[in-house]
């Protein structure tokens, strides 16, 4: 149901991606992890990468999607790590299933609702008429008519792939994910604190987690600790991956 890329061995590590994103972003902190003695899983949730495409989006379904991952790969006392939107499916996960997990990241993402914010980047990934695309050259122009920053096209472009000879297009469901917008940052209230130790990390320059939110945190996260990486935007973990892995490294061992 999901697809997976799995690295090494040892206690799992369950990782999940963001909005628009997959497997794929993840692999190079994967890599250092599975060689620390942890068996990495980096999964394409639903509608992304090479999972599934659904009708549906809800934090709720996909946590149920986790849950009957790790089902059928038999695992448990997991370490599960989001980013963003991966982050509100693992706080979801972790008020669901919480016996499952051992430690928990959360990668610049807080237990609130966010207002909808991606309306540029669907229309602009909606611009692209494939008709006309014949390489990822190709594509990055077009997108860098509606998209100007060089790293979020980037980000995007590693979701265009080859449909078949000649012809190109996204592994995202764009249609789905565009009419889901707004369920993107909805918060389902954590009614019972979660006491599975916790790791929040923010990029300094992001936004997404205020010092406000501290208190919202330590409400739903009975052993929540929040460190900041200065000068990181919301994708921390590629703009400074050496102090992501460090966070992460040292919470996880």
């Amino acid at each position: 149901m999901l697809h997976s890329i799995i690295l090494g061995e040892g206690q799992p590590f369950l990782i999940l991606h963001g909005f628009l994103g997959m497997a794929d972003n993840w692999k190079t902190l994967g890599r250092k992890w599975s060689e620390d003695g942890f068996q990495v899983h980096l999964i394409d949730q639903r509608n992304h990468g090479r999972s599934l495409h659904s009708d549906e989006f809800n934090y709720s379904l996909m946590a149920q999607d986790i849950k009957e991952y790790c089902d059928e790969h038999e695992l448990k006392n997991i370490i599960l790590l989001g980013h963003s939107m991966g982050g509100k499916v693992a706080m979801r996960f972790a008020a669901e299933n919480e016996s499952y997990l051992d430690k928990l990241i959360i990668a610049d993402i807080a237990p609130k609702v966010y207002p909808p914010h991606h309306s540029d980047i669907i229309n602009g990934l909606k611009s692209i008429d494939f008709d006309k695309v014949s390489s990822r050259n190709d594509a990055d122009e077009m997108l860098e008519k509606v998209i100007s920053d060089f790293g979020t096209r980037q980000f995007l472009l590693k979701s265009l792939y080859r449909v078949e000879k000649g012809r190109y297009g996204w592994r995202f469901n764009l249609d789905i994910l565009g009419e889901s917008q707004e369920k993107v940052g909805v918060h389902d209230p954590i009614t019972t604190p979660i006491k599975t130790p916790t790791l929040f990390i923010r990029g300094g320059k992001s936004g997404y987690i205020l010092d406000s939110d501290v208190m919202i945190i330590e409400h739903a996260f009975a052993k929540a600790e929040l460190k900041t990486i200065e000068n990181a935007g919301h994708w921390l973990h590629a703009e400074k991956p050496q102090e992501f892995l460090t966070y992460v490294t040292k919470f996880v061992k």
